[in-house]
């Protein structure tokens, strides 16, 4: 970005543990705590260091005077920045363990590994990860020459500084995600290109549900390990849990006992369905306990042992549930899983100390290899579902992935029981609108009294009608009882009005006046008529964009080198359409374009996935530099581009409703 000075670290290892979003400010911290003093001593830090979020929440002032006492010798010892971020590294490893017991349930897999500010790393997770990735890619043809990955090395970070490695993940974890034709594959990459396929990848993983939070594209180029590490196991994540749902296995009918137990089930995240699948298992064991999270209810490896019994009784070791030791029965556990074919994701170190990410792996994959399910499964009505509800349940997810893009305080797994209580949709709104909630009115969960959660709700009906959406008939008790269609309605109209309120902001474009529907459409023919074409899309519903030449034309308008028309078909048969939708889709997030948007929408022509496509191919270009509008920004811009457009192309991609809201 012009005018951007980033903060300089002199040791490398220490400029590695930080972005500079968080060295810009700790180095702001640590300016304004000298500048109090006229000086900074060791000896000041213990209640200045209260200011600092994650620092002043975890420890008490005591405690890290404590700590550091213990640490150094001498407490009149002058501090500079660098010994600053040292400690501050030190002190947040520390609360990090007094805290270790209270850890997050399973569903934080590692959420929290791309936004935390404790960076170490795990190298039990990276040896599972490595392995993972040295099997489910062996065949590659480009990655043949890295694999296998060592493990006890740093090569995962160097091998994913091309970003190849991460783009080709994605696409093992949710297949034809990204296409490859899009994907910058050569032996050496310039800057530009290493910059383009980083941000394929970020806005890929985004739109397959990982969530990315001040991450860019130089994270990745600078190897920063705890970030390349966090989207790595999200991804390997969403793979492992992808058959943890009733459309992929409707054996899983088998854990209820009738429809709405059934729905219940269809509404809760797949860790959760997992929980419950285990438990399902272990009570045919008549094992007693009821296992709650991947930790600390299986260090002692006993629930291990007593479901792989069930599921694999071939290889029962009546050794394991005798002895004693933990450690030992974790080995034995480890072994009965490798007879049944079950790949290691953890060692027996990681069952006894309860590593929830790669206990969490290590069940998943027990779940995919052998589930114990019946092959005959109950023929349940709902299960067969209306084209009508198959699209509510994708504009679900596109909605969801768009929520859970912008970093509000919790993640959702699923917008119509996880927003009822209206916190997330006013901490959505207030992102969408900065000061429009009322924060004094508004109750934070836990929230116990009902009137508590309409009230809530209130607030974000009369907020909407604040932003002139249509809510006839809609009062807060709709979203508090869950009603479908109205809360789908209310979302579309929220991301809609985010990427019209994104482009009108653009003043320098729009001179700060309203951008409309027929705005967008004209910019996007004028863009294809200046560059030479004679195509023009008649309207978002014109049923000649199904071939998606429009749209390759548009995209080679706003930057000349994006598409390579020797891959692009004639767009004739169905076939020829989805290669073209496909490209598409991948070109425009390889640009900076943060969309959900699916090759069925483009051929379909669902006219708000075509306004929304548009609306974001416009906002990414529009945000340009001037002279630099051609071409791709350079790497700093870029990674802001993909955070800042992913609330508008998250908008653009996933609100498929094609009735209510037409304007």
């Amino acid at each position: 970005m012009a005018g951007y000075v980033g903060v300089f670290v002199s040791d490398p290892w220490l400029q590695s543990q930080f972005t500079q979003v968080e060295l810009r400010r700790l180095k702001s911290h640590f300016n304004a705590m000298k500048r109090e003093n006229g000086g900074l001593m060791l000896a000041d830090l213990p209640s200045k260091m209260a200011r600092i979020k994650h620092v002043g929440e975890n420890l008490t002032e005591q405690e890290r005077e404590s700590f550091l006492r213990d640490s150094y010798k001498s407490l009149e010892e002058d501090v500079d920045f660098e010994l600053f971020l040292q400690i501050y590294l030190k002190i947040q490893a520390h609360a990090a363990a007094r805290m270790g017991n209270t850890a997050k349930s399973s569903s934080a897999f590692v959420k929290s590994a791309t936004s935390t500010l404790l960076h170490t790393i795990s190298e039990s997770e990276k040896a599972s990860y490595v392995a993972h990735i040295n099997s489910y890619l062996a065949d590659d043809e480009f990655l043949k020459k890295y694999l296998p990955i060592d493990p006890s090395t740093n090569d995962l970070f160097e091998v994913s500084k091309d970003g190849v490695l991460i783009c080709k993940l994605i696409n093992v974890a949710v297949p034809g995600t990204i296409d490859e034709r899009a994907i910058n594959m050569k032996r050496m990459l310039n800057p530009w290109e290493r910059n383009e396929n980083h941000t394929l990848c970020l806005n890929s993983a985004k739109a397959i549900g990982c969530t990315l939070v001040n991450i860019g594209t130089q994270d990745f180029i600078e190897g920063r390990r705890h970030l390349v590490l966090g989207v790595i196991s999200q991804i390997i994540k969403i793979q492992l849990l992808a058959d943890l749902n009733l459309k992929k296995t409707p054996q899983l009918l088998e854990l209820v006992d009738d429809n709405k137990d059934a729905e219940e089930l269809m509404s809760l995240p797949p860790e959760k369905i997992l929980l419950r699948w285990m438990n399902f298992q272990l009570k045919k064991a008549k094992y007693e306990k009821i296992v709650t999270n991947f930790s600390s209810d299986i260090k002692d490896a006993e629930a291990y042992a007593h479901l792989l019994n069930v599921l694999a009784p071939e290889y029962i070791n009546p050794t394991t549930l005798t002895v004693k030791d933990h450690l030992e029965r974790a080995k034995f556990v480890l072994e009965h899983a490798g007879r049944m074919g079950c790949k290691r994701y953890l060692t027996a170190k990681d069952i006894v100390e309860g590593s929830p990410n790669l206990n969490l792996a290590f069940v998943a994959h027990i779940f995919q290899h052998r589930n114990g399910l019946t092959t005959q499964t109950k023929q349940i009505s709902f299960l067969e579902i209306s084209p009508d509800e198959a699209q509510m349940s994708r504009e679900e997810r596109a909605f969801r992935f768009w929520i859970n893009s912008l970093g509000n305080s919790s993640y959702i797994d699923n917008v119509f029981e996880d927003l009822r209580n209206g916190w997330l949709l006013l901490e959505t709104l207030d992102k969408v609108s900065p000061g429009i909630v009322n924060w004094k009115i508004a109750t934070k969960p836990p929230i116990k009294m009902p009137f508590r959660k309409v009230e809530n709700c209130n607030q974000v009906v009369k907020i909407g009608k604040q932003l002139k959406f249509s809510l006839v008939n809609i009062a807060g008790n709709d979203i508090v009882q869950g009603n479908k269609k109205l809360i789908l309605a209310y979302l579309w109209q929220l991301m809609r009005c985010n990427m019209l309120q994104l482009l009108k902001n653009l003043r320098f474009h729009s001179n700060g006046k309203e951008i409309t529907d027929a705005d967008i459409l004209e910019w996007s023919n004028s863009k294809v008529r200046n560059s030479g074409s004679k195509s023009r899309m008649a309207s978002f519903k014109d049923k000649s964009l199904s071939d998606g030449i429009f749209f390759l034309e548009l995209l080679s308008a706003v930057h000349p080198r994006a598409v390579n028309w020797s891959l692009v078909t004639k767009g004739e048969t169905e076939e020829q359409k989805k290669m073209n939708a496909t490209y598409i889709i991948s070109i425009a997030r390889k640009l900076g374009c943060s969309i959900f948007l699916l090759p069925e929408d483009l051929i379909e022509v669902n006219q708000k996935m075509m306004l929304t496509l548009t609306a974001s191919i416009m906002y990414w270009h529009l945000k340009q530099p001037m002279e630099d509008q051609i071409s791709i920004s350079d790497s700093d811009s870029s990674s802001v581009d993909t955070i800042s457009t992913s609330t508008l192309d998250d908008t653009a991609s996933e609100c498929s409703m094609d009735d209510n809201s037409n304007r």
